[in-house]
């Protein structure tokens, strides 16, 4: 077993070196639970083996474990205090470094050890102390190995990811483009005033659809695009298009990916309230219960047999990959039908946008 030896780019700060170290942050009490649940199985493993009757040897096993146990958890602590240090170094440095700090550890408990149960140890007392230090030299390296190429896999997961989440955003566009060029030339002789803030909205919602470099924005953006695109439509339908907002003000730093609420507010209007001649409203609702944070867009429901398109499929398959890449399993989108209402509804889980990193949660 050798330890890997591919060399990291130099980290510019402390804190993205240790974002970008392949040993997890120990610190956590989930990796020492993890560490500690897999020692005790090894525990196990090599009392069953050394077992001379029966299936195990209680007293080797209780002898054991409570080295194992002492000798992880203190060099876990170590490796926790040096992990800024360790980040610092090259990948093959840094495995040298861990290894040298468990083979101390390991050493030292197993001097005190001896020294309690073989108060004169001997050549065979030494023996016993150089075969612990072998067996946790190994163990260390294959556990080290299992870490680089889990931090692997995690950054190519994560390229993968980012331009999954960049293509799928590139594909927004509009649809209403070509209404709204029409209504601003329309609104240029006589009423030039508004025409030039329709295409200021129209320009803030085209630079949305390219602004691929943000994964996480903040409700509050979101609503504000909406509202722009919806100055738009107002434009074109006149008193046809009517809005109920229903926004929780406590909602307003969820983080939320760009172009998710503004795409169900433009199906809403071209399925539900375009197609009517009388019009209709659209109610657009945010709310949070408990750690979850709820988005519901409601229109009319388009009469049976009324035209339509692939767009809507479309949209609500976009925004569903791209909850899916960002939050997993945690976010759901779904859409209902009762009775004349049709509603899109959006869960979230409560994270607010100045603690999310444009890099992404599941």
């Amino acid at each position: 077993m050798t330890a890997p030896q591919a060399r990291k780019p130099e980290p510019a700060a402390g804190s993205s070196a240790a974002q970008d170290f392949f040993i997890p942050d120990l610190c956590r009490v989930r990796a020492v639970f993890m560490l500690l649940i897999t020692s005790e199985l090894l525990v196990l493993l090599m009392s069953v083996v050394q077992a001379r009757s029966g299936w195990i040897d209680w007293n080797y096993f209780g002898l054991l474990s409570l080295f194992v146990q002492w000798t992880v958890l203190t060099s876990t602590a170590l490796i926790c205090l040096l992990r800024q240090r360790l980040a610092r170094l090259s990948t093959a440095m840094a495995t040298a470094a861990v290894a040298a700090i468990v083979l101390a550890d390991v050493l030292t408990f197993s001097l005190f050890a001896d020294s309690v149960l073989y108060p004169e140890p001997g050549i065979s007392g030494w023996q016993g102390i150089i075969k612990k230090l072998l067996m946790a030299l190994l163990i260390t390296l294959m556990v080290l190995r299992y870490f680089y190429l889990q931090h692997q896999w995690q950054q190519q997961q994560e390229a993968e990811m980012q331009a999954r989440l960049t293509a799928l955003q590139a594909r927004i566009h509009p649809h209403f483009l070509f209404n709204s060029m029409n209504t601003i030339a329309s609104l240029i002789a006589s009423n030039p005033e508004q025409a030039e803030e329709a295409v200021l909205d129209l320009s803030e919602l085209f630079r949305a659809s390219l602004r691929t470099e943000q994964r996480l924005i903040s409700l509050a953006e979101e609503l504000t695009l909406c509202r722009r695109y919806l100055a738009i439509e107002g434009l074109r339908l006149g008193d046809r298009l009517k809005v109920n907002w229903q926004i929780d003000a406590d909602v307003s730093q969820q983080a939320i990916p760009p172009l998710t609420l503004q795409p169900l507010v433009e199906n809403a209007i071209y399925h539900g309230i375009q197609p009517r001649p009388e019009g209709g409203t659209v109610d657009i609702e945010a709310v949070r219960n408990g750690n979850s944070v709820y988005l519901m867009v409601r229109n009319p429901k388009p009469a049976d047999g009324a035209a339509g398109h692939d767009g809507n499929r479309m949209a609500l398959d976009n925004i569903q990959s791209r909850l899916q890449a960002l939050f997993g399993d945690r976010a759901v989108l779904k859409h209902s039908h009762q009775q004349t209402i049709y509603t899109v509804t959006v869960r979230l889980p409560w994270q607010r946008a100045g603690a999310a990193s444009n890099a992404g949660q599941p």
